[in-house]
């Protein structure tokens, strides 16, 4: 196996600290609004795809494996372009921008939901393949008493946990920090809050914050009671498959394409989460978590997808 990523990245040190070797690519990035780094990055995009031959050449891979986004628009290009056969995979309800891309060179498209084949093109059905989303086994394992202890927490008020991606969720952050003191009085919060976004003045009994978490991730999920997450598809699945009570606060449409709202609408209406979307005030935010606790996780079901997926990758 070999990972191509984006020169700098911050994937380069989990992916070599799995054993996995690297390497890294120039590449553009097209935003949704104006910004003249557009421009700029126009030229990085052929720039990119010369780097990624070059890679390919000398790894010499049997199949070109895509999650989409912009870096892998220039490799599977590349590929393309060498004979390199490429399977995509779209974790959200619809194609991405890049995957929209590269899903006409591809020779197979996964996709996470079953709705998605019905939206794509009709000449891209035939090589549309419902796998489901890989699901990471070790978070099927976790320990719930490790999870509290590793948290300081106790075993007798419930747990929530808030997540906003590896990156943090600016308004996520804001809404758990203006409830706590009330949220507190009935819960224990473990808040994964983002690089260099910790609230050193937040030190609460029954509050813990961390910037990020690896491999305590399958310890806190068992010792949750409840998850506050935005609507990226590789959670909302974690979460479903765990059967955990949410509660989704997708990112707007002036923020993103809409794919999270997209996402949490499936998994609202399968299992029951409770979603809020808009503009959040600090009483809806609290009355959300509250509602969720007190509510049954509906009877949807998750695919894991991860042998099949890899099963494709052999095949192809």
């Amino acid at each position: 196996m070999l990972y191509v990523g984006s020169k700098g990245g911050v994937e380069k040190r989990m992916i070599e600290k799995i054993g996995i070797p690297y390497e890294g690519v120039h590449c553009g990035k097209l935003r949704r609004y104006f910004s003249w780094q557009n421009f700029v990055d126009v030229f990085k995009v052929p720039l990119g795809v010369w780097a990624a031959a070059g890679i390919l050449r000398r790894f010499k891979p049997d199949v070109v494996f895509s999650k989409g986004g912009f870096v892998s628009f220039p490799v599977c290009v590349a590929a393309w372009k060498l004979g390199i056969p490429v399977v995509l995979h779209e974790s959200d309800l619809h194609l991405g921008m890049a995957n929209k891309w590269i899903a006409g060179i591809a020779s197979t498209i996964c996709v996470s939901f079953e709705e998605t084949i019905e939206s794509l093109p009709e000449k891209l059905r035939g090589k549309a393949v419902y796998t489901g989303t890989p699901i990471r086994a070790e978070i099927l394992a976790g320990d719930k008493e490790a999870g509290l202890g590793f948290c300081g927490f106790n075993d007798y008020k419930p747990v929530v946990l808030v997540m906003g991606g590896s990156s943090g969720a600016e308004q996520l952050n804001i809404l758990v920090r203006a409830g706590m003191d009330e949220l507190l009085k009935k819960y224990q919060i473990v808040h994964i809050c983002g690089r260099g976004k910790l609230d050193i003045s937040a030190h609460s009994k029954g509050y813990k914050q961390f910037e990020y978490l690896d491999e305590q991730m399958k310890d806190i999920y068992a010792a949750s009671d409840v998850a506050v997450t935005r609507g990226g598809a590789n959670s909302l699945f974690e979460l479903a498959a765990l059967r955990k009570k949410a509660v989704v606060v997708p990112l707007s449409m002036g923020a993103s394409r809409g794919d999270q709202i997209d996402n949490a609408r499936v998994f609202v209406k399968d299992f029951g989460w409770y979603m809020l979307n808009g503009d959040v005030g600090r009483e809806d935010f609290i009355n959300a978590v509250n509602v969720a606790f007190m509510q049954n996780v509906g009877s949807g079901k998750v695919k894991n997808g991860a042998k099949e997926v890899v099963d494709l990758l052999i095949s192809t």
